[in-house]
């Protein structure tokens, strides 16, 4: 891919060798240019990779769509490409091995991505883009490692080389260094919403279900679903905020100790970025040399070390804004179990709030696959039981309490 350097390709030669760039060439060698085998022995994995690359493409064109800044759109268009690139090399693997190309569609799970970019915009896509670029490194690099034929193990290299590239290239335009494919979070504000939502639905709807299973005046009910929510809206988010605020304050005082450290001790520092850089790859001359240059300019310095040694990022939500964020996601979630108690009459409610309720946690369920990477389907069927056992065990507690009454 244009643009790689020599650095990345050695970088993912060693991730396959679990060694040096030459233990790499060697394997290489032995496991794949001396086999013998006609065909390249394909399997489910190669369906699964294949789509990947397909919904890679579609998704990444759906985010040059909708963005705005110029040097993003071409970067969405470039990365689209070399995704098409990919698949092009997945089909001719599979016209070698004898395997039916599979029947694709455009996975739910990317269709959901791209209709949060359109409503949201990209920069709430893109933590999720990033984790799942490192997620593509690692997986080819196992079938690089495990691959005999030299085709498969080529296309496997080739493919996490790129995917390596795209990672590094997404995380620079989101601000962040290092090495993308070691770590697979993403958050910001999407997260927040979802995981806000989710808390105060699940949390409430057991709440009210058991208020029901004590069989207590319909008023009751609203009573205390109300309570209820806007207990666990304040809860979530003031937790949100103060998790939020403490992690700020850590990451402020390590930042200044390591600003101290570079006033008492910059000889030390210089060495210690030095050895960051030659661990990246560069030559020990090469890498003194970087470390010296940057240390000439102590803000630069600061902010390279915070990155590089502490992993310090800046946080994509401000510590208020994170708990407004998860408090009000919270009690949205935390009114739809209540709501038509408002608007029906208690019969009709009881079942409207439950036919209700479990389509959220469904829904909810899907929406959490964009952080984890599952299907949406069984990702939505577990959150859809855990809400009925939720529920279940509310009710039966609640009428077990007033029998003992």
């Amino acid at each position: 891919m244009d643009g790689r350097s020599g650095l990345e390709n050695d970088l993912i030669r060693d991730e396959v060798s679990g060694g040096s760039t030459g233990t790499a060439h060697a394997e290489l060698a032995g496991t794949s240019g001396g086999s013998t085998e006609e065909r390249p022995q394909a399997d489910e994995t190669w369906d699964e990779h294949y789509r990947d690359e397909r919904d890679a493409a579609y998704l990444y064109r759906a985010l040059a769509a909708v963005e705005r800044k110029p040097e993003l759109v071409d970067l969405f268009e470039k990365l689209a490409v070399v995704e098409d690139r990919h698949s092009e090399r997945w089909e001719e693997l599979f016209r070698a091995s004898g395997r039916p190309l599979p029947a694709y569609r455009t996975a739910r799970r990317t269709r959901l991505l791209a209709w949060a970019a359109r409503h949201f915009g990209t920069s709430v896509v893109l933590p999720m883009m990033l984790a799942e670029e490192g997620r593509e490194v690692q997986a080819y690099l196992g079938l690089a490692r495990e691959s005999r034929h030299r085709r498969t193990h080529a296309a496997a290299l080739e493919i996490a080389t790129d995917s390596a590239v795209h990672a590094r290239e997404l995380a620079e335009a989101m601000g962040r260094d290092g090495e993308p494919w070691h770590v697979g979070g993403s958050g910001g504000y999407l997260r927040s919403v979802v995981y806000g939502f989710n808390d105060g639905l699940t949390a409430n709807f057991g709440l009210v279900a058991g208020v029901l299973g004590a069989d207590v005046a319909p008023h009751i009910v609203i009573i205390s679903g109300v309570a209820g929510a806007l207990a666990d809206a304040l809860s979530m988010g003031s937790s949100g905020y103060l998790a939020a605020k403490s992690e700020s304050e850590v990451h402020a005082h390590q930042i200044e100790i390591e600003r101290q450290e570079m006033k008492l001790m910059p000889d030390l520092e210089e060495e210690e970025l030095a050895i960051i850089y030659e661990s990246k790859g560069l030559t020990p001359q090469r890498a003194r040399e970087t470390a010296r240059a940057i240390m000439q300019e102590p803000q630069k310095a600061l902010d390279t070390m915070v990155q590089e040694e502490l992993n310090i990022h800046p946080a994509e939500l401000a510590p208020l804004r994170d708990g407004v964020v998860t408090g009000t996601a919270t009690a949205i979630g935390a009114l739809i179990p209540i709501v038509p108690f408002f608007v029906l009459t208690h019969a009709r409610a009881v079942w409207a709030s439950l036919v209700l309720s479990m389509a959220a946690h469904f829904a909810i369920g899907a929406a959490r696959s964009l952080f984890t990477g599952r299907g949406v389907w069984s990702s939505g069927r577990d959150m859809f039981v855990v809400g009925f056992g939720v529920a279940a065990i509310g009710y039966l507690i609640g009428e077990l309490i007033t029998r003992m009454l």
